[in-house]
């Protein structure tokens, strides 16, 4: 039996969001968050769905993830988020001390990613390439709950890559949108136990750099303005694994997100998200479906700085104001993203 993994979402996301990204007091171009994730947890890069929607890469809540835009040329994004699941969580309740038998004493999860985003458009047309480098460790008390299992993790590295289009011609105005994209498995999925009672074996698949699937990624976007100082965007996406690969397959996930933004502020933008995502359970030998899966809602605020014409920095929080997780999960208190954006 696998030891049951850390959940996330992320995904981080960890969600895929769609940005309105101003100039400082003009509309200037459209963002599209393509996921991961989270959930989602993402399954980019985390299995489960309690960690936020970390973008995998999970998801990252924000507008400001990524660089995809509706202008015509070329966008370069780099991001560092953080993710910390250090509270076990079951249902839609906080759990008390260990043990829980029979289930597996997760003690954490704390993964750092460093998110490179290349985007491109032409007309009606566009493409948004990332590349997530992760830095993972993960402690785990096992199932005996005397030291006779526990078991460590280290690893860094690059996690799954996704490639993902958009037309952005259902309408004259470019306000309503779709994606069609795929998760590639690039990230290393065959990690071992570094350290513990159980260093050697096979580290459990929803703790892997990779989930080693393809996925299909779907995803529909609409923006418009609401007043003269605010402008609105929701944002809809589906992931679906094609196949499983030794023996895991992780669940669908399907995340919607809300968002407004006030732009009339010199220089500073602020916004505020709502992220939600449901993750159905991972499948296969090499899963722990009855300790995966669920539903999160996310309360995201943040703010962009604009350093210049065409950069911009900004910093994203994600707060959860719902979670329910089937069995016992690993989940954050919150998540964090900082990161700079060119235009060319």
């Amino acid at each position: 039996m696998p030891h049951v993994h850390a959940a996330i979402a992320a995904g981080a996301i960890s969600s895929i969001s769609i940005s309105i990204f101003m100039k400082p007091f003009s509309l200037l171009s459209i963002f599209v968050l393509t996921l991961g994730s989270a959930v989602l947890s993402s399954t980019t890069v985390f299995a489960c769905t309690s960690c936020g929607m970390m973008l995998s890469p999970g998801y990252t809540p924000g507008w400001e993830s990524q660089g995809l835009s509706a202008n015509d040329g070329f966008r370069f994004d780099f991001r560092y988020d953080l993710l910390n699941q250090n509270q076990v969580r079951s249902g839609a309740h906080k759990v008390g001390d260990w043990p829980i038998a029979p289930h597996e004493q997760e003690m954490f999860t704390k993964t750092q990613s460093y998110n490179t985003t290349i985007d491109w458009s032409k007309g009606l047309f566009g493409v948004n390439v990332q590349a997530p480098y992760l830095i993972r460790t993960h402690a785990t008390g096992g199932f005996a709950y005397n030291g006779t299992d526990d078991g460590t993790s280290s690893a860094d590295g690059f996690g799954d890559m996704r490639v993902v289009g958009r037309f952005m011609g259902v309408l004259k105005n470019r306000s309503l949108g779709l994606q069609f994209g795929v998760k590639l498995p690039t990230g290393n999925f065959k990690q071992n136990f570094n350290g513990g009672s159980i260093a050697g074996q096979l580290l459990d698949r929803g703790l892997q750099l990779g989930t080693g699937t393809t996925d299909l990624i779907f995803g529909a976007f609409h923006f418009a303005p609401i007043t003269k100082e605010l402008n609105y965007y929701s944002q809809f996406t589906a992931q679906f694994a094609l196949s499983g690969r030794n023996e895991y397959k992780p669940g669908n996930a399907f995340t919607a997100n809300v968002g407004v933004r006030y732009h009339l502020l010199e220089r500073v933008v602020p916004q505020l998200q709502l992220n939600a995502r449901i993750s159905g359970r991972d499948a296969g030998i090499n899963a722990s479906p009855d300790d995966s899966g669920g539903t999160t809602l996310y309360l995201s605020p943040g703010i962009t700085f604009g350093i210049s014409k065409n950069v911009f920095s900004y910093v994203l929080f994600q707060l959860p104001i719902y979670q329910y997780y089937n069995g016992y999960q690993l989940a954050p208190v919150y998540t964090l993203s900082v990161g700079t954006r060119v235009m060319f």
